[in-house]
């Protein structure tokens, strides 16, 4: 295989044109989309939408005013409708390293700024690779937010594109992206197939690898948010591929220095208030924790501390202290979120294909 960088930036720069020539669904998205994602995606520029690979849905809540950064923003279309949902107070700065990539973004700035109703556009597309971020020279913890839709397991260096957005973050700000991961590790011969790499396949990462990346570099209780089984679609692929399973996953980290490794009891309680915009009647943290207006739900300490030292603070109400320590708090979900640990899980695995 050549540089992967390069083999990367041909993929998606001259090989692929369009979703439509992928040759497996891994970079595909099927989810169920909140109503105002729908309609900010109808608002984006034909061109942006065809050239748009992506596994999931990297776009959180609560985002007015946010300074947010997306990780391999390719054709714009996550940057854009993050845009309109940061409003003009807010802004986003996308990173890619494919310039036919940047060619689509950057030539549709004033087109979403006048579809969304804004003076000027809030957008910026940079070019840079992932994994040296620090070449950009974007300010340390200078963010709110970052997301990455399908990008990261395309990156050789994981652990540097972690570290640097665990630099880039303010404290309690998160990392919310969506990739593909598989159940067991993959051999450098697979690594190694061009084709495999560019679908976002090979160069999958194992969970409990991420799991220990996410730990080293300052990230504690990765929290997933929803998950999918990947189905290739694609004989020949599945044929190289035999054996291996893999998933779409949405996860969000926080930077909170205090979380623990591990979900604790210290009798702690939160209140949802319902004011987060699109979300008013319940608000969903992750796979385990969807909160309802006005009621009272036991928390373990490090959901405390995700809402309470985030910018979710000024949604809920908290209750409790760390003065006393009860013991394991059960139902965080730390095991493995699929597999035979996902039986016992009520973040639901969806059965049907995942495609465009």
């Amino acid at each position: 295989m050549k540089d992967v960088h390069e083999s990367v930036q041909d993929y998606y720069g001259k090989t692929l044109q369009e979703s439509s020539d992928l040759q497996t669904n891994a970079c595909c998205t099927d989810i169920n989309m909140p109503d105002h994602i729908k309609k900010a995606l109808g608002q984006i520029h034909e061109e942006v939408l065809i050239k748009y690979y992506g596994c999931g849905l990297a776009i959180p809540n609560s985002l007015e005013g946010a300074k947010v950064l997306d990780l391999g923003s390719g054709s714009g279309r996550d940057a854009y409708v993050l845009s309109k949902l940061v409003g003009e107070s807010g802004e986003v700065i996308g990173i890619d390293m494919t310039d036919e990539q940047l060619d689509v973004s950057n030539r549709h700035k004033d087109f979403h700024a006048k579809a969304f109703g804004h003076t000027k556009s809030n957008v910026e597309f940079l070019k840079g690779n992932i994994e040296k971020m620090k070449d950009l020279k974007l300010a340390s913890e200078s963010f709110d937010v970052i997301v990455s839709n399908c990008v990261i397991n395309l990156a050789m260096d994981k652990k540097a594109v972690l570290q640097d957005s665990y630099d880039l973050l303010k404290k309690g700000g998160e990392i919310y992206f969506s990739d593909v991961y598989v159940d067991r590790r993959i051999p450098k011969e697979l690594r190694d197939d061009e084709v495999l790499y560019g679908e976002c396949l090979s160069g999958a990462l194992y969970w409990n690898d991420f799991i220990d990346l996410a730990k080293e570099t300052g990230f504690n209780d990765a929290r997933v948010v929803e998950l999918a089984p990947i189905t290739i679609d694609n004989p020949k692929i599945e044929k190289q591929l035999e054996g291996y399973t893999f998933y779409s996953i949405t996860v969000r980290l926080f930077k909170i220095p205090d979380l623990e490794t591990r979900c604790e009891d210290y009798g702690h309680a939160v209140s949802y208030k319902g004011n987060i915009e699109f979300n008013e009647k319940s608000f969903t943290l992750d796979g385990h924790h969807k909160f309802e207006k006005g009621k009272s739900q036991n928390v373990c300490g490090n959901t405390y501390l995700m809402l309470q030292e985030s910018r979710f603070a000024k949604h809920f109400d908290f209750m409790g202290s760390f003065d006393t320590h009860y013991g394991i708090f059960k139902g965080c979900g730390g095991e493995m979120p699929f597999g035979e640990a996902s039986q016992s899980s009520p973040i639901p695995l969806k059965n049907e294909p995942g495609c465009c």
